[in-house]
């Protein structure tokens, strides 16, 4: 994974022109430390790099320069494919990849197509087009997983994976992976187990071993369009969004709520208020729904509007302190 990152690096540089830690950090799916490292092990590669500080700053390649990928053996090629798959700015990144892909020999052309056919990028959020933060993969054993499963697209072999639903504990299954899809910022897994076809939340794989034996996929499977089937259906079963909640949110309590929440909401990020508090719009299918699901933060969120989530909240304090104020108070 990392050499796919390195090489990511060089790309987005050469694409922008200039980027800073934060951005790259956001594009490759990788915390800020992992970037800077990264930056320091391509310096010290004699990649000619060089960073601007102050406001409006950034890592830059010296003088436009450009370094040739022609030279990319096939699983370099694949490799860089994946790794390059779910970066934010497509268009950029996908220019970027058609020179790389048009200066490879054919044979070896036609084995990376194969391989970017594995990973499918759905842009629209949960119900409508997306407009919140991407999620990130920023720990460390996220990342190895993820680039395990890279790896076993790449050999086309099964993996042994160790999953954890919510309120589950964590148990092994033997998957046939058949591609990765990114879905405003969070990784899927799509295969094969002994029950038929799934799908994975990466983030809630523990682990991932390579097996010995191929993996296979069905005659036909077209990854793009058994996600957009699967999706229509979840969509189906998934009530009309009905109200839009403006929140403020604690310092370091927002990581917690977009993966609460912006799984199956539309959250939006809408930035720093003076006062260091987040704030944010998210959209649920009423007002008991989201006085439900925002309650499990207590006084870390405050709720600005709409009035009747406000009142459902209220109403839900009034009953918990009815229930157990009396054992507080003894």
């Amino acid at each position: 994974m990392r050499a796919d990152r390195l090489v990511a690096i060089v790309l987005l540089l050469q694409i922008h022109g200039q980027r800073t830690v934060g951005q790259l950090a956001e594009a490759l799916e990788a915390s800020e430390r992992t970037i800077r490292r990264d930056l320091d092990a391509l310096s010290g590669a004699g990649v000619p790099l060089y960073a601007q500080r102050g406001r409006g700053g950034g890592w830059a390649l010296i003088g436009g320069h450009r370094i040739d990928l022609s030279g990319l053996t096939a699983g370099e090629a694949r490799s860089l494919v994946l790794a390059a798959a779910g970066v934010p700015d497509q268009e950029g990144v996908e220019a970027a990849l058609r020179k790389v892909l048009a200066a490879l020999p054919p044979a070896v052309r036609d084995r990376v197509a194969a391989a970017r056919a594995r990973v499918h990028v759905d842009p629209t959020g949960w119900g409508r087009p997306s407009v919140g933060t991407p999620g990130e993969v920023d720990d460390a054993d996220a990342e190895r997983n993820l680039g395990r499963i890279r790896q076993a697209l790449e050999l086309g072999v099964q993996v042994d994976l160790c999953y954890t639903r919510p309120g589950t504990a964590p148990s092994w299954r033997r998957v046939h992976p058949c591609g990765l899809v990114v879905k405003n910022g969070t990784w899927y897994l799509v295969g094969i187990a002994s029950s038929g076809l799934r799908t994975y939340k990466v983030s809630r794989v523990e682990a991932v071993e390579l097996a010995a034996e191929p993996a296979t996929t069905p005659d036909g499977f077209d990854l793009q369009a058994m996600w957009e089937a699967s999706q229509r259906e979840f969509e189906a079963l998934r009530p009309p969004a009905e109200v839009t909640v403006e929140l403020l949110v604690e310092p370091g309590e927002w990581p917690r709520l977009s993966v609460v929440l912006g799984t199956w909401w539309d959250l939006v990020d809408l930035g720093t208020e003076v006062d260091g508090r987040r704030r944010g719009l998210v959209t649920m299918v009423d007002a008991t729904c989201a006085a439900a699901e925002l309650a499990g933060f207590g006084d870390r969120i405050e709720v600005r509007s709409p009035p009747e989530v406000r009142k459902q909240l209220a109403a839900l304090g009034r009953r918990l302190v009815t229930r157990y104020g009396v054992h507080v108070a003894g």
